[in-house]
Parts: C-alpha cells; structure tokens; sequence
C-alpha cells in the first residue's frame, strides 16, 4: 500500500479489440477470460505503464502523460509520493510490475541503481530549494534567521520521506551554528512551532491555506498551479548550491523496458516533455529531440567490430532504436565525414564515432564531444602457423619475404605501422622494397583484410591487430613486437550537432558495462581501471607523427 499522502492518476482504459474468424463459441470464452484476468501480453501498449513520481512534480507530469496516451495510446498509471518514501516502496515490492520511478533528487535515482532496482536513467531538470510564504503575508520573512523567530510556524518536508527535506537538511548541515549547526536549529524550531510533512506539497498547502507563516519547498513548487499567484519564493543564500537533479529511471520490475524508455525519452525530450517542465519553473536540461523510434548513424572503425557488433544490437532491441553502424578504415571514415558539408546527421555525418585509435579522432575532434578511451589492442606480426621465416620487425625487409601492411591514408592499422616503422628506420626500406619487380609488399585499405592474406597462403607476414587473429589461431602464429608504439587506443565520442546525445550517452553506459565483450575479442578493457593505470599503457606518441 502507498502511504496516505500518495494521489493515484490513471489516463486512458484498456481497450480490447478481437475479429473473430470463425469459432465464435471459443473466441467469446476467449475474450470473456482475458477480460476476468486482465490478460497476460506485456507489449500490449493498451496496457498502463505504472510509473511512481515525486508529488511536486504531478502537473508537468500529468500534462506530458495525457498527451502521450493520447499520441501513442499508452496510458500512464501515475503514482504520487516523497522521493525516498516511493524508492522504499520500491525496494519493498520487488515483485511488482511497477516500470518507471521519477525522483525530484538524483540521489535516489542514484541509489535505485544502486541497490540493483533500475537500469536507465534519464535526467530531466534542476530546481533549488527556497522559502515560501504567502503574497499577502503581514510576516516579514527575508532570511533563514526570520524562520527561527519564536512567533513563526514553519512547515517542512521529512528529510527521511521527501526529496526537498534531504536537500534542506544538507544545505543546512553546512553552517555552523554554536555547538550546533543550522539544520539542528531550524529542526528544534519546527518540532517545537511547526509540522514536518510528507511530500512538498503538503508544506506548500500549509503555507497556501495559513496553518503556518512559511515552508520550504522547490523554488518549482511556487510556480505549480496550486500555488501560482498566492505563494511566492524567497531565496537565501544557505539553500543555493548545487541544484538538484530531477530524473527518472526504468525499474528492473518492468515486463516492457523498451515501452518504458520510449515515455521515458518522450518525457525528457526538448520538444515534447521539457517544455512542461520549464513552463512550471524548473531549469530543463538540453535533452534529446524527440522521435518515437529514433535513428542515428554510428562510425566505427573496423577493428572495433567483434567486441560492439553485439552490443549495438543488444541496445536496439532494448531501446526501440536503429543504430545504423558503417565499420570502416579510420582513414575512410573521417574522409566522408569532411565531405558532409555542415556536418549534419541529416547528410550522414555521424551521430557517434569510436576510432580503431585516438589520432584519426584527432583529425575530426573540433567537430565531437570529449572522447573517453574505451580499450587497447596490441599490433603483432602474423605469419602462417609453424613458419619461422619472421621473427621480427627486422626480417620484414629481407628478399623474398612477401609483406602485408595497411594502407595508411584509408586506415588505423596503416596509420600506425607506418609510424611504428618509421620510428625503427624500416618504413622507407620496405617502401623501396615494395618498388621491386620481384617483390610482394601489399597495402590493404581495411585491418580486416591483413590476416586473411596470411591465412591464404598470399603473404608470409602481416601487421595487425592481435583481436583480427583470434579467430585464426589454428593456421596462423602470432610474433609480438617490442616497441612502444605497438598499441592503439579506441576512443569513444559523440558528435556535437547529434539531436540524440542522452540516448548515445546510453549507449557507451552500455560499453562501460560490458568488458568481457572486449576483453573476449582481444581487447584490453580501459574504462574501469584508475587513470594511472590507463597511463601506464598508453603509447608514446611522438610529436609530429599525425596519421
């Protein structure tokens, strides 16, 4: 059961529609049990999302609720409460089909996922807590001082039930106050001349309807209807800091992750939810703009391919997205990004980009967000299994030896052979050696086409990536290279004109949590270790030595 003070709003009625084809006798008995049990179908998008929401936010939430159902036909079941007594509620009813929980403080968002009760969170908007009094109060309340007079009533939200509460107690810990500090103070008065409240709501009623001379709320709340005209907010200095993040997180209770993300989305997106929000005195974040079923483009270098290949598909599926992924040489891929004029999503650019290595990020940076290095991988030298014809970087020169690197102005893999032979005097020799007659010294414009040549029996060495041999450990060996430019680094970024930000922001969240499919694919996974760590394995990168 939700607490006293929790207010229930449902949009919309399950509607049920059957053609009966034949067998009239059994599709009645049909219709007449799904209508006793409610039915059992969890993509039915009749059905109401249950979704559990901070109470001072209830009336950006109904509006954008309501014009959802009546778009998309979804009905919202919204269940209203504090913050921390909704997230207790959903940490007791594990069972429950409940979807999405919508808190006024990300701490709780925050902690939801900690305690392993959600998945995605989207934020929405930051408001501050203020004073409220009444317009036509004859009280002259300007300070945090004038709420300690004995002759005020003050209401507060329970730090322990509502959000606002928390944020108050917090701010207020700050101060010091003789051998107490302001929090202690203000809740010694209120205990003694006031009340402590459930919800924000009820302390901006108290002050609404005159039980008591003035409340802290969301600096939002004053601007809601119920209160808009009559109350108005006074700010202080001791509750500024920091806002407070409003966002909303799908519940691993739901049985329709994707049905909830799509409202999800809706609610946070630019053109559809965050208005509302503004509308009613909150600071909207600038989120995604709103598509039903969105698409956006991804380049990514070819190397990358067997450690994302899956997790894109993964994201699709759960999001109701298409991820339109072009895996490519690095080379290639920032070559049509230049051609794009404007660099618009609309003519193909990219919405994101993962590089086979962070210097081919460099040559398109201006145009992408900051980029977080998401893994390495070793260049070996791949000879047929059983040959000792090379056993080093050294032997790629002699006679006879035929070689197959990248081509380095199409890709990474390219790109860094050429420096790494350059740094050890050998990339004009095997340039020469190319030259001959008698000779074979191939370039290929992909890493994906190196280690087949080896396998074919077309070359006796390749410079590659160690995760495209994986897959030929029974007809290939692998030599390892002692140099410090043996290693790319794949970075990931998103671009700056994308519409779709948060939702690609979801995607690397997925990345960050799947390590075993890189390291799987002959990847060292960077994301989780300590950045002196990363450091430590990062190459040398000399000055000058661009791809």
């Amino acid at each position: 059961m939700l607490p006293h003070s929790t207010r229930r709003a449902r949009f919309g009625r399950v509607n049920l529609v059957w053609v009966l084809l034949g067998g009239g006798a059994l599709a009645v008995v049909g219709l007449l049990l799904i209508l006793n049990t409610g039915g059992s179908d969890s993509n039915d998008s009749s059905k109401p999302l249950v979704m559990y929401c901070a109470a001072g936010l209830r009336v950006p939430v109904e509006m954008a609720a309501r014009e959802y159902e009546k778009e998309y036909g979804t009905p919202i079941d919204l269940q209203f409460g504090g913050s921390n007594t909704l997230l207790s509620q959903i940490d007791v009813n594990q069972a429950s089909d409940a979807d999405l929980y919508l808190a006024a403080d990300d701490a709780y968002t925050d902690l939801a996922h900690e305690k392993g009760l959600s998945d995605e969170t989207l934020p929405i908007a930051h408001m501050r807590p203020v004073i409220a009094v009444r317009k036509d109060s004859t009280k002259k309340i300007t300070s945090l001082a004038d709420l300690m007079q004995a002759d005020i009533r003050v209401a507060l939200a329970h730090p322990d039930q509502a959000a606002v509460g928390k944020a108050t107690r917090s701010r207020l810990q700050k101060y010091a106050a003789g051998d107490t500090n302001l929090w202690q103070q203000l809740e010694q008065h209120v205990t003694k001349n006031g009340v402590f409240k459930s919800t924000v709501n009820d302390v901006a009623t108290d002050v609404k309807i005159g039980s008591v001379d003035a409340g802290i709320v969301w600096d939002s709340t004053v601007a809601m209807p119920d209160y808009a005209g009559e109350l108005e907010a006074v700010h202080v200095p001791e509750l500024d800091g920091d806002p407070n993040l409003v966002s909303i997180t799908v519940l691993k209770t739901t049985k329709r992750p994707t049905e909830a993300l799509r409202f999800a989305r809706y609610l946070t997106a630019r053109d559809k939810g965050l208005p509302l929000f503004e509308k009613f005195g909150l600071r909207p974040i600038d989120g995604d703009m709103w598509e039903a079923n969105p698409q956006v483009t991804f380049f990514c270098g070819a190397v990358n391919k067997r450690a994302v290949e899956q997790i894109v598909a993964d994201f699709e599926s759960r999001e109701g997205v298409k991820v339109n992924t072009v895996y490519n040489g690095c080379g290639t891929l920032t070559s049509t990004m230049k051609g794009i004029a404007g660099q618009d999503p609309k003519n193909g650019f990219p919405d994101v980009y993962m590089a086979c290595d962070i210097y081919y990020l460099e040559n398109v940076k201006d145009w992408f967000q900051e980029a977080a290095n998401v893994s390495d991988c070793e260049i070996v030298i791949a000879v047929p299994k059983g040959s000792t014809k090379v056993k080093s970087l050294n032997d790629l020169i002699e006679p006879g030896v035929r070689v197959a690197i990248g081509q380095p102005e199409q890709c990474t893999i390219g790109a860094l052979t050429r420096r790494l032979l350059e740094k050890e005097q050998l990339y004009d020799k095997l340039m020469a050696k190319q030259k001959q007659s008698d000779e074979v010294v191939v370039e290929k414009p992909s890493s994906a086409l190196l280690v087949p040549d080896v396998v074919a029996g077309h070359v006796d060495a390749a410079l590659a990536y160690i995760t495209d041999t994986l897959a030929n450990k029974d007809t290939i060996d692998v030599v390892k290279i002692e140099s410090s430019l043996n290693r790319a680094v794949q970075p990931f970024s998103i671009a700056k004109t994308s519409d779709h930000k948060f939702l690609l922001r979801r995607l690397f969240k997925r990345i960050t949590d799947s390590p075993e499919a890189f390291e799987s694919a002959g990847f060292n996974f960077r994301l989780n270790k300590k950045p002196q760590e990363q450091d430590e394995q990062v190459a040398d990168k000399p000055e000058g030595s661009q791809p």
